[in-house]
């Protein structure tokens, strides 16, 4: 009996200490939903705490107060989101990668399309009906919408949209606006905004700050090189070369990389540019960058083809066209969160010598 006691004791006390026991634990969020969140990089989105309610404001005109009772009090101009969300929709790759690294397949239950997806769980909830296709933006087929029946849907404003009938049936839409941002890590911090919404803000910053860790560590080696290639980016389509400007991502990746782009001092994030154009700026390049879908084994052969002009580039002679295929690999699905893996494949082939000699990349390589 008094080796009992003393345990009898410490309960008493844990008890005074917190008389109403858990009951009032039951509809608030756990210590790990509460971890604080700061953005550090991305640019589309802030958060800030005020009373019980987490007010996430995305760019300029959405603003959200997720909250974990229905009787919490927001602010004027806030749309109130009860979190975290059981059930939602996602419109892009982007978006989906998100939920990817945050294990958290469970709480998508409908997307647009499987076209270049090759993650096995994704396609088999799809084949089995515990996610539905809604299909293409523009063109959703509403009754799977609301057969979904989403907490929120993401949606990508750059799209075609198609959301007013959605907007009818009172869903809250809920933009995700990774696609805009400029840096690498900015668009992989969006799995923090995404972890806001379905209670894993603490598994969302421990994962980006692995992302963060070694993206700068190898940055950081980068920097100190002594050459720096010059790198293009893009090819022919429709008569237009897309190329992507000198604030976009990519453009970011390469200078991290330990090179320079071809068009460093353009301000645009992307544009389309007649070949001519595009010849002057990148006849010279020591590198260039390919991503496409081609139906089969991509060659130098095939790169001719498509446009015989294209081996007057030195890059085309010399043979080093760093190369993608998005049939092949899980490029947009997974890319987005993966910045420092998309930084590792780079730098294996502008400095060889600052990764291990048996690398193995993930997503580019240089094209045989």
């Amino acid at each position: 009996m008094k080796k009992i006691l003393p345990f009898v004791t410490l309960a008493l006390m844990l008890i005074a200490c917190n008389p109403a026991g858990n009951s009032n634990q039951e509809n608030k969020p756990t210590n790990d939903s509460l971890a604080s969140v700061a953005v550090k990089y991305a640019t589309g989105f802030s958060v800030r705490d005020s009373a019980d309610v987490r007010l996430v404001d995305v760019g300029k005109k959405d603003h959200f107060a997720l909250v974990h009772t229905d009787d919490a009090i927001v602010p004027q101009g806030y749309t109130k989101v009860k979190v975290p969300i059981k059930r939602t929709i996602c419109m892009t790759a982007l978006q989906l990668s998100n939920f990817t690294i945050l294990d958290a397949h469970d709480v998508v239950k409908g997307i647009t399309g499987t076209k270049n997806l090759f993650n096995q769980d994704i396609l088999a909830r799809v084949k089995d009906g515990r996610m539905v296709k809604i299909g293409m933006e523009g063109e959703f087929d509403n009754e799977l919408v609301l057969a979904a029946n989403p907490d929120v849907i993401f949606i990508s404003p750059s799209k075609r949209g198609g959301y007013d009938a959605i907007k009818e049936t009172g869903i809250t839409l809920v933009p995700h606006l990774g696609y805009k941002e400029l840096d690498p890590l900015g668009q992989a911090e969006w799995i923090k905004f995404v972890g806001l919404f379905i209670g894993k803000e603490r598994e969302a910053n421990e994962l980006f700050a692995g992302i963060e860790q070694r993206y700068n560590a190898l940055k950081a080696q980068a920097a100190n090189v002594k050459t720096r290639p010059s790198v293009t980016s893009g090819e022919m389509h429709y008569g237009n070369w897309h190329a992507v400007g000198g604030k976009n991502y990519l453009a970011q990746i390469f200078r991290d990389a330990g090179a320079e782009y071809v068009i460093n001092d353009d301000e645009t994030s992307g544009e389309d540019l007649e070949f001519e154009k595009m010849y002057a700026l990148s006849a010279n390049a020591d590198y260039w960058r390919i991503l496409n879908s081609y139906a089969g084994e991509f060659s130098y052969e095939a790169l001719k083809a498509s446009e015989p002009r294209n081996e007057m580039l030195k890059s085309f002679k010399e043979k080093k066209v760093i190369y993608c295929n998005m049939k092949q690999t899980p490029y947009y699905e997974i890319a987005p969160v993966k910045p420092d893996v998309l930084l590792k494949d780079f730098v294996a082939i502008f400095h060889p010598e600052l990764v291990e000699k048996d690398y193995q990349p993930t997503f580019y390589h240089l094209l045989r």
